[in-house]
């Protein structure tokens, strides 16, 4: 079970941290992915990690303002979002991958999703 918290409205160039608890029957070692989907759009890949913290990935959109990082001690994931901007407003979804690295931008690889976080910029 995965369930993401953090998201807020802020303004334009605000930073927030989504965080991702995950619990009950994953197994031992799982990557853990973040999506984001905006109203009338698909849910698109923001980025990923191994469960060693080693493999990061991010799309072009984030690359350079957020940061994924994870605290096993804790089944914590998180997603440090920097210089927000309004086209970053959306529902952000944590999500487990059937595999990984394989295909990790692609929201069909993933087979266990908690439930979205809203993440509102103003411009």
């Amino acid at each position: 079970q995965l369930q993401a918290s953090g998201g807020g409205l802020v303004q334009t160039g605000d930073s927030l941290r989504l965080s991702c608890a995950a619990s009950g029957s994953l197994s031992s070692n799982y990557a853990v992915g973040w999506f984001r989907q905006a109203p009338g759009k698909e849910r698109t890949f923001v980025a990923a990690i191994s469960y060693s913290g080693l493999s990061t990935f991010y799309s072009d959109p984030v690359k350079g303002r957020a940061t994924i990082s994870r605290d096993n001690t804790k089944n914590m994931i998180y997603l440090q979002m920097n210089s927000l901007k309004p086209e970053d407003t959306a529902a952000y979804y944590c999500a487990v991958p059937k595999t990984f690295p394989h295909n990790v931008r692609s929201p069909r690889e993933y087979d266990y999703w908690g439930q979205g976080t809203q993440v509102t910029v103003s411009s």
